[in-house]
């Protein structure tokens, strides 16, 4: 059935040649940045975290460019269409502010101690056994995630030249292979910075031609309350209590599943973002990265969630099984609004975001698989440059496995369906661990590795249990022959569940076992300091503007003057 579905071709773009000349000269432009950045490289420090020597607007843009992929893009837009505008919930209260105490309270961590990645991190403060199943179970879901980027840059391919989905895949790895394994994490950084003002530039003109198209932003509210998503679908906070008849669910599964549970998980303790992070030159350009990117995340859903209600209503039976699916909402509106040449620059754009999506999941494959696997488990005490040229394999060889996980991806209408599945299965119990080790020092090692299997099980559980729920169908009625599950509600639900098992069975284990000396957790955990650390007093503060508390309290004040505004 799934081989049958991807020789399906219902999307076709039409571009010129001046379309095709500037797709050229874009991937040109790509391959040359990783050849001018592979001369920096000297050392596996240099390929897999950039030296830790990039300034902080460098990585600021880079953090936020690398969430800017087929998970946002695509996603979001799908989820627009599907959920209707309560999908700005992934971003006022599902990323900011989870981006803010990754920057104010987390990176101290993550930098102060030197850390090259999550999973080192969980070695130092737990044991070993926790350290390799986190490892393994986060090489599995960056190159699940890098999957659905991989994807989706394939289906831009087969729309731009007819070409089989598979093929085009394929062809689409070798473009982000090419520059990662030129250039290494500084070529990803520094075409992630590119890439975000050329997905500015692709989607800007779909939500100005868009709206003009349908009458305006009361054109768009009024025509799409006559679709499928009713009179709530522009309503971020109607219908969410028990029972519930916003689109996306009820307050416990928004605010909690996803505002907190997925929202912290995936912003603190998922290493593709925290990467770009560790890559800044010092402590302070390190906080200043996610909240540097904080400020464009506040804006970005006016760029993905419109497009996708405009698609809701120009593209007949969007999202219906005898329609296109969701996730053909943005490549759909770009080919029906955009004239030739600035439909080349937003085809450059959509396929800039693809790759910088799978670029940064597969640099934080390759950097944990030889750090955290590797280098920890297989071959210890080699040369600096034995893991460089471990570090370049294992790139290619998560490219490939890529490859086959986008055929996973391909099975989903709305790839953000997919993506929260796999975020409330590994970011979830992650988070539980993590936020516990770092504030109680009291947690035991072993609570680690069995809170961890614990919350991955009950995720497991919770997901399969609650297709026969009837409070996750749509008015309370089970009936998976006409109405299909609310797939966000069952994700954030199970991001609890997974939260929830893996907390209490940390408590438990720690009460069980004995804490780690606390010598050994100098720098690890909150009121902990780490002796050798430099005196705080020693280092220069940045000027006031820059100061990383200015600059997360001000996003946050900005999230909540545009949530007032469009509540």
């Amino acid at each position: 059935m799934l081989l049958a579905m991807l020789a399906v071709d219902p999307l076709r773009l039409h571009l010129n040649v001046l379309d095709f000349s500037i797709l050229i000269v874009y991937f040109a432009l790509v391959i040359t940045i990783g050849v001018l950045a592979r001369r920096a490289i000297a050392t596996s420090e240099d390929f897999l975290l950039a030296g830790r020597s990039l300034p902080a607007w460098i990585t600021g843009l880079a953090f936020i460019s690398a969430n800017l992929g087929a998970i946002e893009i695509l996603g979001m837009a799908a989820n627009g269409a599907q959920y209707g505008w309560a999908t700005v919930h992934f971003y006022w209260i599902g990323a900011v502010p989870a981006m803010v105490f990754l920057g104010l309270v987390m990176m101290p961590f993550y930098y102060g101690s030197r850390v090259r990645s999550v999973p080192e991190y969980l070695r130092r403060r737990f044991n070993a056994p926790t350290h390799i199943f986190n490892a393994l179970t986060f090489a599995v879901s960056t190159v699940l995630i890098a999957g659905v980027n991989l994807y989706a840059l394939g289906i831009i391919l087969e729309a731009l030249l007819g070409w089989p989905l598979w093929l085009s895949i394929i062809v689409a790895a070798g473009f982000v292979l090419a520059y990662i394994t030129l250039g290494g994490l500084s070529g990803a950084i520094y075409n992630e910075v590119l890439q975000f003002f050329v997905i500015l530039a692709g989607l800007i003109p779909i939500v100005i031609v868009g709206l003009a198209h349908v009458g305006g932003w009361s054109g768009l509210q009024t025509a799409v309350m006559h679709t499928s998503l009713g009179k709530d679908a522009f309503h971020a906070w109607k219908g969410i209590g028990i029972p519930w008849s916003n689109p996306l669910g009820d307050w416990i599964g928004i605010v909690f599943g996803l505002g907190f549970v997925l929202s912290f998980g995936y912003w603190t303790t998922n290493f593709a973002e925290v990467q770009r992070a560790l890559s800044a030159k010092d402590l302070s350009a390190g906080q200043r990265t996610p909240l540097i990117g904080a400020f464009p995340k506040i804006f970005i859903p006016f760029l993905t969630i419109i497009p996708g209600l405009i698609a809701l209503i120009v593209v007949p039976h969007l999202g219906t099984p005898s329609g296109l699916p969701y996730n053909d909402a943005i490549p759909l509106l770009m080919n029906q609004f955009l004239p030739n040449g600035v439909l080349g620059i937003a085809m450059a754009g959509l396929m800039a975001a693809f790759m910088a999506g799978m670029a940064a999941n597969v640099s934080a494959f390759n950097t944990v698989f030889t750090y955290d696997i590797w280098q920890a488990y297989v071959r210890r005490n080699r040369s600096d440059n034995y893991y460089l040229q471990v570090g370049q394999i294992v790139t290619i060889v998560g490219v490939l496995i890529g490859i086959l996980t986008a055929f996973i991806a391909a099975g989903y209408s709305n790839i953000m369906n997919y993506i929260q599945l796999l975020f409330s299965f590994f970011n979830a119990p992650l988070f539980a661990t993590f936020i516990i080790a770092m504030f109680w020092k009291r947690v035991s090692p072993w609570a680690g590795i069995l809170g961890l299997a614990a919350g991955t099980l009950a995720a497991g559980i919770f997901h399969f249990v609650a297709f026969n729920l009837p409070y996750f169908y749509p008015g309370g009625h089970m009936d998976p022959a006409h109405l299909t599950i609310n797939a966000q509600m069952q994700n954030f639900y199970g991001a609890i569940a997974a939260f929830l098992a893996d907390a209490v069975v940390t408590v438990i284990v720690t009460y069980l076992g004995k804490p780690k000396p606390v010598a050994e957790l100098a720098g690890l955990v909150w009121g902990v300091p780490d002796p050798d650390a430099p005196d705080p007093s020693t280092i220069a503060k940045p000027p006031w503007w820059k100061s990383p508390a200015v600059l997360g309290w001000t996003a946050i004040g900005i999230t909540v003057l545009v949530s007032l505004i469009f509540i």
